[in-house]
């Protein structure tokens, strides 16, 4: 017998195997943005709500998922290997609201997605946009930051400026005055921020590609 949680896990495993949000997979699909969200699961009332099987065939198609493997996602045992964490476009990182001065997620208005999980509470993901990360990360990949972890030199990392750019760069050498960093986009030039510029600075742990 099939239950709710199990049905909703598959689906969220689906648009992990994608690298999609829930609202990516449902977007994809030719759905509302929100007909996978987890406020979509359960009714104002407590009770539990189910997704349709056409919104799941239309996943499947859009994903080009055989209902073979879908049965096994619905059979995954042991628990997922991955937890919900944040999500927002990288083009709307730079508003405010979204990030505390010490680059920890806040606020409303996050999405979220499931991603192999990591030990940091705050990590979360930014969707790429645009080509000015080409050819490391295309628009459509996910990244997954995580504000706690270490950072050493050669370590891709997203970094906010005092003046609300964020951007995401290799890490060449980080002194007191200055960070200095290398562009992922061979057409773009190298960049030299003074620290008392730099808002923050967070690794990237793993990309959705």
């Amino acid at each position: 017998m099939l239950t709710h949680a199990q049905v909703w896990s598959a689906i969220d495993r689906l648009a992990v195997r994608a690298g999609l949000s829930a609202s990516g997979l449902a977007k994809r699909a030719g759905l509302d943005p929100t007909t996978f969200n987890k406020s979509k699961r359960v009714t104002a009332g407590g009770r539990a709500r189910w997704p349709s099987t056409e919104s799941i065939a239309k996943a499947l198609t859009a994903t080009a998922t055989p209902i073979e493997a879908f049965v096994e996602l619905l059979n995954a045992s042991g628990g997922p290997a991955t937890r919900a964490v944040p999500l927002i476009g990288f083009a709307e990182a730079g508003a405010g609201g979204y990030f505390d001065d010490g680059g920890y997620p806040v606020g409303a208005g996050w999405d979220e997605i499931a991603f192999p999980a990591v030990s940091d509470k705050h990590a979360y993901a930014l969707e790429v946009s645009g080509h000015s990360m080409e050819p490391a990360y295309r628009a459509g990949d996910v990244i997954l930051v995580s504000p706690a972890a270490a950072i050493r030199r050669g370590d891709r990392v997203v970094v906010k400026t005092r003046g609300g750019e964020v951007m995401a760069k290799e890490l060449k050498r980080r002194t007191a005055k200055a960070i200095e960093l290398r562009s992922l986009n061979p057409e773009h030039p190298d960049r030299t921020i003074p620290a008392a510029e730099v808002l923050w600075i967070a690794r990237i742990l793993w990309a959705s590609q």
